[in-house]
């Protein structure tokens, strides 16, 4: 396997080779006449689809994900080709990355950095801190199902879609008279992939399907309507493959024939067919690789197999539209939204397109819901879609930009649980990166450096140019304050207090002072990935480093009074926070890089570290610090707005928070252009690297909301091009769920639903004039005070949602703390009455309501309301009365005998404040009627 490493591209790169790597621009034509096609607008236009097949291209192809498997579909008439992942799939096996070496050395490079000797640090470095191995290891694919169809000549009506609205594929065309349709979705609900081949005349459909793959593998019959293809992963850095896979394809015709025989699959003559894929790995966790590889396939495959398509199909959308359809958006239509979406990208310089915004802000929640589930891997730098053994970077999870940006959305867009992943991540580099704490820094806490991997290595890595820098885990640590935040959940909050804790322990055992300025300050690290001089990047201090720290104490502090635990390390951590060197303004009116005011050796790099401190965090304002706000755009003036598709996204976020709607919508162009968006709308590094997509979905949810501040700011960049608008489901920190509506670049109205008591604080222009406010719960009208002239600020009470809005205006958002599906297959009967429990000692109340039935199944819901007493657990337990089977359950975890079924909370969804709400939700089968039970128990603790 080549090694086509971060360490090998960047060092290419700076030796004049990096043109190679970039992919020549693309191009596409508008089409005379064009009109969207039915499925893209039966989706509201939140629809990838194009008129031309994806041929090799894997950048055309579609993706397709449940969060533990991907695939990206080409559509192809001749051959369909699924190019498969399954998100544990890695390179080597389990390794300790710590270097012995590197504690005895620390003094000494240490002085060295301190007596301005850098390049001499490095060196020692390199020698005695860098990781074992050197590198860490690559995300894998696992290979390709191939569907030979026949010859495509004289095909004709080809479209293939992606509904963002259905998470589905759907490719479509005329052969010889007969329309062909094929479906692809992966559900999360039956952890299989779904193809569905259909023809309007029957006994017209004839392939043969196989696997292949790069990896070690062999392929089987198992039975005579099943192949499957059995590998280990690829060798790397000296680390043996070691995660062995089973994928296995079935194929289920109506009429026709299906047989297996020496690795192939033949349907001839069939009416429908419904091949369901299942991959299982033998990846346990970073430490175990002995997992039933082989009963994990098996058992996915023979319990969806009993499943029949409609239904496989209505839990999936049922699944997928609990999270997706949490957000809506609509930011005007023009008939660019009728050209094929390459041609949008393509034209998009010269167009007036504004529904592309949206749905390129749909297109990243669309890919986080498909790339990160509870239980699974966090997205990595291509999500989980990778057809190589040595992608780029690794496709692992780069940590001074890249990982953090991919979760970015995940609060603000109301995509909560699919941040549950990094948080799992967190804990494992806790145990790892202990241990690199002790061996190379003779420290108590944990640390990780700029990468890790699916084995969690956490030490230096690449070498010291790139890889010495200190602050991941603390970076990822203040990730978990920051999520509480939105969520008020303290089961979350003590659940990841010892990591949050552990981190800022490291610092308080490493941190040194300055031998002239006397702050404690990191050494030896660096601002990623930019040398301050020739060939050096280490220092100490950096002004990343410093405002990360600052989030990391902050953070543990205050959880730590949150909890009621650990006083003197609180006192500990504000006492070092106070030490830290504050963010400094330079000579040329920009915020300091470095403690010394040093000229950047690449004046437009792609990195903007130091203004970490306006975005993601807080530290630099528009009203709190006004010279570092001022300061921060002039850093941005000097960097330039161009940059690699991820540096353009974290841009539009910084301009967001700058307030500067017009130059946020700019940059916002510059990422939508040939050579930073694929023809798929995967964003390029170049090459693809998924955070850029991430990135800008949430720099379009900053130029609408912000709440970074203590306060919701409604609009703050709203740009001329989308004069009127709405937007209904954005999350804003203290736990508000906020809607809103403008014309002519005006609030009409704003919605805020609030999940705790509290006071909530607004700023917008609305408040500058008239304007009505009303509890629109009880139809009261709160009282308000004015702090400034466009603030109001009021006392809300959990559940309630209020609504100011022009005199005269009719109310447009509609906000739901836990929305249910709205596309879902023809109800059979309306829905039961809820019951409510009698309440518990604590006067809490469960309430059990059918939210959505179909044939055979139904999803529902349970909401646990606190009475005038907190409560920090909950069971909840009843007993079915048609023979209902839970068969996927989200915010609880749940075991079934019988018909009696008992639920208790998961960690992040116990604690409920007095008055406060949760609810937790689950899809079952049923056969018949499906009444609800009529008695159920709500426990507390």
């Amino acid at each position: 396997m080549s090694d086509v490493t971060r360490r090998n591209i960047l060092k290419a790169s700076a030796a004049g080779a990096g043109a190679a790597l970039v992919p020549v621009a693309w191009s596409a034509a508008a089409r005379a006449g064009s009109t969207a096609p039915p499925q893209a607008l039966a989706a509201n236009d939140l629809a990838l689809w194009y008129d031309e097949q994806a041929g090799t291209d894997w950048l055309r192809a579609l993706p397709i994900g449940n969060g533990r498997l991907g695939a990206m579909v080409f559509g192809n008439i001749d051959t369909e080709r699924l190019q498969l992942n399954e998100d544990t799939v890695w390179a080597g096996g389990p390794y300790d990355s710590a270097n012995t070496r590197g504690a005895a050395n620390l003094a000494e490079i240490r002085r060295r950095v301190f007596a301005d000797q850098w390049t001499s640090a490095q060196d020692l470095i390199n020698q005695t801190m860098m990781g074992t191995p050197g590198g860490q290891l690559a995300y894998q694919t696992v290979g390709n199902l191939r569907l030979a169809l026949g010859s495509a000549s004289g095909a004709t009506q080809y479209n293939r879609t992606l509904d963002l609205t259905t998470a589905t594929v759907t490719t479509t065309y005329v052969l010889n008279g007969i329309r062909h349709q094929r479906e692809v979705f992966a559900s999360a609900a039956d952890q299989v992939i779904v193809l569905r081949l259909t023809a309007d005349r029957a006994n017209s459909i004839t392939f043969s399907a196989t696997f292949d793959s790069p990896q070690r593998t062999t392929v089987s019959s198992p039975d005579g309507a099943t192949i499957g293809l059995d590998g280990i992963s690829g060798s790397m850095e000296g680390v043996n493959g070691s995660v062995r896979f089973l994928a296995l394809a079935n194929a289920a015709v109506t009429g026709g024939t299906v047989s297996s025989s020496g690795g192939t699959l033949r349907v001839s003559g069939a009416t429908s067919v419904t091949v369901l894929i299942s991959i299982g790995s033998s990846y346990v966790n970073y430490r175990t690789v002995n997992g039933d590889y082989q009963g994990i396939a098996r058992n996915r495959l023979s319990a969806a197999r009993s499943v029949a398509f409609d239904q496989l199909r209505s839990r999936h959308l049922a699944d997928y539209q609990a999270l997706f359809n949490r957000v809506t958006i609509n930011l005007g239509r023009t008939a660019a939204a009728d050209q094929p979406t390459d041609v949008r990208i393509a034209q998009h310089a010269s167009s007036n397109d504004p529904q592309f915004a949206a749905l390129l802000f749909q297109f990243g929640r669309y890919l986080l819901i498909s790339s990160s589930r509870p239980g699974t891997q966090p997205a990595n730098l291509q999500g989980i879609w990778n057809d190589s053994l040595a992608p780029s970077w690794d496709s692992k999870y780069t940590i001074n930009a890249n990982l953090p940006m991919n979760y970015w959305p995940a609060d603000t867009t109301n995509l909560s649980e699919c941040f549950l992943p990094v948080f799992d991540m967190v804990k494992d580099l806790t145990v790892t990166g202990a241990r690199v704490a002790q061996a190379q820094y003779g420290a108590g806490g944990w640390v990780t450096h700029h990468n890790t991997d699916a084995w969690r290595g956490a030490s230096v890595v690449d070498g010291a140019l790139w890889g010495m820098w200190q602050t991941g885990g603390a970076w990822l640590s203040t990730l978990i304050w920051d999520h509480y935040q939105f969520t008020g959940d303290l089961g979350f909050l003590q659940a990841n207090y010892p990591a949050l804790k552990g981190a800022a322990q490291f610092f308080l055992d490493t941190l040194v002072v300055h031998p002239t300025l006397n702050y404690l300050v990191t050494n030896p690290s660096n601002s990623p990935e930019l040398p301050h001089h020739a060939n050096a990047s280490v220092c100490a201090g950096p002004t990343m480093d410093n405002q990360i720290l600052r989030d990391l104490f902050d953070a543990a502090a205050r959880a730590s009074e949150v909890l009621g635990v650990d006083t003197t390390f609180r006192s500990q951590v504000r006492t070092a926070r106070d030490r830290l060197p504050p963010s400094r303004v330079g000579s040329r009116g920009n915020v300091q890089e470095w403690l010394a005011d040093w000229v950047e050796t690449e004046r437009t790099h792609r990195h903007v570290s130091h203004l970490y401190g306006l975005h993601p965090s807080n530290q630099i304002t528009k009203r709190g610090t006004p010279a570092l706000y001022e300061a921060a755009r002039k850093t941005l003036e000097l960097r330039g707005d161009d940059g690699t598709g991820w540096s353009l996204a974290w841009k539009i976020n910084f301009w967001a928070r700058l307030e500067d709607g017009a130059r946020a919508h700019k940059l916002l162009r510059d990422l939508v252009r040939t050579d930073r968006l694929a023809p798929n709308m995967f964003d390029l590094h170049p090459p693809f690297q998924i955070d850029g997509n991430f990135g800008a979905t949430s720099g379009i949810a900053e130029m609408l909301l912000h709440s970074h501040a203590g306060e919701l700011n409604v609009l703050p960049a709203l740009p001329t091009a989308w004069p009127t608008g709405q937007v209904a489901g954005l999350r804003g920190r203290g736990g508000y769920t906020v809607g809103l509506s403008w014309t002519n670049g005006q609030v009409d109205e704003i919605a805020v639903r609030a999940d705790r008591d509290g006071t909530l604080r607004v700023r917008s222009r609305l408040f500058t004039g008239s304007f009505t406010l009303v509890d629109s719960t009880d139809g009261s009208t709160p009282g308000t005070t004015r702090p400034e002239t466009d603030v109001v600020q009021l006392t809300v009470r959990a559940g309630h949602t209020y609504r100011a809005a022009r005199p005269g205006v009719t109310p447009t958002p509609t906000l739901t703390a836990t929305p249910t599906p709205t596309t879902t297959p023809t109800s059979t009967s309306p829905s039961p009455t809820p019951t409510i429990s009698s309440p518990a000692p604590s006067g809490a109340r469960a309430t059990y309501a059918v939210t959505g039935s179909w044939s055979g199944g139904f999803q529902a819901e349970v909401t646990v309301t606190a009475g005038a007493t907190a409560i920090r657990g909950w069971t909840v337990s009843w007993t079915f009365p048609n023979g209902q089977v839970i068969s996927q359950i989200w915010g609880g975890s749940h075991t079934q005998s019988g018909a009696d079924v008992v639920v208790r909370n998961v960690d992040y969804n116990g604690s409920v404040p007095a008055g406060g709400s949760t609810t937790f939700g689950f899809i079952g089968t049923v056969n018949g009627a499906n009444n609800p039970p009529t008695n159920i128990t709500c426990t507390t603790t």
